[in-house]
């Protein structure tokens, strides 16, 4: 149909309509590690949300926006805890609340992390094609017997794990790959929908990430999403945890998560054992106060969303100052907890109100 000469100009005159803004990308993976949640409750403590109401911790965080509960295992671990048969039962229950679960494979008895990846005793003096299998199938048993959402093959492996056959050495990647390999495979045996994690504490430093996951790349490791660890005290400023972000996005064509973060919500220390981060305003001025604690963990959710990631998994918030919720798998009566003043329930049990897990 042909418009009138008249109509056609009076349209000109209509002003275009602006631009839709691009819509910002929202996080998926709204997580918390909750591993040490059993043994405090064991030991009677007692949780309540932000108006001082008990209430089931699960629910509680839920509540906060939290989605994903992230569950470490460990083989043996003295203690008892955080075991298979543990976790199992814990991440049934976090199910039971309508969270999905991330199980945090250290392959060790005890604490896996940049600076020790001790080897589990029951599989000590084996060689590589052995702990190839012990990998593969204490994998397989876990998985089977959760079913998780994802997994991680290994924790804060910046130099590998089961040290020494499975460390980097030289830039030699081939016996870490191997592990890998096991574990991955064992994961998509078990539910080819689970997810696969590999993870670094590498998010301050972009060499360090290129130099690891380029490293396991070219010896054919597959894996579904690279984790990193950051906390601003030890891994910079926002914008390089972006930078970093952004580039192993590209670089390996995978979604990446940070798997671990936290902040002090106080300066105070309510045990015997003294507090890792003891400074009054650890990062960019933003103050060690349950304001503060929020203002930062909202910062670095806006970093991830920023960068197209899928999620930030704050570390411990349900950590508190229980006697005899201690650090050390050797002796969790007595070593105490030098990590709750990084919580974000306080030493009352009562959540941060002003902390919120965000799409």
């Amino acid at each position: 149909m042909k418009i009138p000469a008249v109509l056609a100009a009076a349209l000109l005159l209509v002003p275009a309509a602006p631009a839709q803004a691009h819509p910002r990308p929202s996080l998926s993976m709204l997580g918390a590690d909750v591993s040490t949640l059993p043994r405090a409750l064991d030991l009677g403590a007692r949780f309540s949300d932000a108006r001082g109401h008990r209430a089931n911790p699960y629910e509680i965080l839920k509540k906060a926006g939290v989605n994903y509960v992230r569950l470490r295992v460990w083989n043996n671990p003295t203690s008892g805890y955080n075991n298979k048969a543990e976790v199992v039962a814990q991440a049934r229950e976090a199910k039971r609340h309508g969270l999905k679960v991330l199980i945090d494979f250290h392959y060790s008895d005890t604490w896996a992390d940049p600076g020790k990846q001790f080897i589990p005793k029951s599989w000590a003096g084996h060689d590589l094609a052995q702990l190839r299998q012990d990998v593969y199938d204490y994998t397989y048993d876990v998985c089977s017997a959760i079913r998780p959402d994802s997994v991680q093959i290994g924790n804060e492996i910046n130099t590998g794990m089961l040290w020494p056959v499975g460390q980097v050495t030289n830039s030699d990647f081939s016996p870490l790959a191997t592990l890998l390999k096991a574990g991955y495979d064992a994961t998509k045996a078990c539910s080819p929908r689970t997810q696969v994690m590999i993870h670094t504490a590498n998010a301050g430093s972009l060499g360090a990430a290129r130099w690891f996951y380029d490293g396991i790349a070219a010896q054919g490791v597959r894996w579904d999403i690279t984790a990193l660890s950051y906390y601003c005290m030890w891994h910079g400023d926002l914008a390089n945890l972006r930078t970093v972000l952004t580039d192993v996005q590209q670089r390996y064509g995978k979604p990446a998560v940070i798997a671990e973060t936290a902040y002090p919500y106080t300066t105070e220390n309510y045990d015997h054992l003294e507090n890792i981060i003891t400074s009054a305003a650890p990062c960019d001025g933003i103050a060690a106060t349950p304001q503060g604690q929020a203002t930062e963990f909202a910062q670095v959710q806006d970093a991830a969303r920023e960068a197209g990631a899928l999620g930030v998994f704050y570390w411990e918030p349900a950590w508190t100052a229980v006697d005899g919720n201690g650090w050390d798998t050797e002796d969790i009566e007595n070593s105490g907890n030098a990590w709750e003043n990084m919580a974000t329930f306080d030493d009352g049990g009562r959540i941060n109100p002003y902390v919120t897990w965000r799409r």
